[in-house]
């Protein structure tokens, strides 16, 4: 399947649906040896694909384990450029919708996925330690610091 994304010259687009997993006051991220940083749950939502099918896929194809929706929770705009890993030198677009998934009572995964070419890592990261952690999205450590009720759309320039 294609994902909904395109790179023209150092130009970089993705439609991206990504997860906000918590369990016991932790939220889950993915790492892998191709990056200096750690990244959400989710990926490039296919061609034909929604975003909600999209999710789905990627949280199970990334950590084997079936999590239900809850709800859309932020649209995200983000703006950024890389100067290291995969995205080195492009100008990066991406459009993400963020659902919030149902906790199971659980942190056990049972992850066997890969990242271009590199074995991810999940890590479960407590809220209030967010910052210490170069983590992105950046806004997840004060999204998650206050109660939501609605779909939010959050926009972040983090070109350098």
């Amino acid at each position: 399947m294609t994902d909904c994304g395109f790179t023209q010259g150092n130009q970089w687009f993705r439609y991206r649906a990504g997860a906000i997993i918590i369990e016991k006051g932790c939220v889950l991220f993915a790492g892998n040896a191709n990056e200096d940083y750690l990244y959400s749950i989710g990926g490039g939502v296919h061609m034909g694909e929604t975003a909600e099918a999209a999710v789905t896929r990627e949280v199970y194809e990334e950590t084997g384990v079936h999590y239900e929706i809850d709800r859309l929770a932020v649209i995200h705009e983000n703006f950024f450029d890389e100067n290291t890993g995969t995205l080195k030198g492009l100008d990066c677009h991406e459009i993400s919708f963020y659902f919030l998934m149902k906790p199971r009572g659980t942190q056990e995964l049972h992850s066997n996925s890969y990242s271009y070419g590199a074995k991810e890592e999940m890590h479960w990261i407590p809220i209030e330690d967010l910052d210490k952690y170069k983590a992105f999205p950046t806004f997840l450590k004060e999204y998650l610091s206050k109660e939501h009720t609605g779909i939010e759309h959050i926009v972040t320039n983090e070109k350098k």
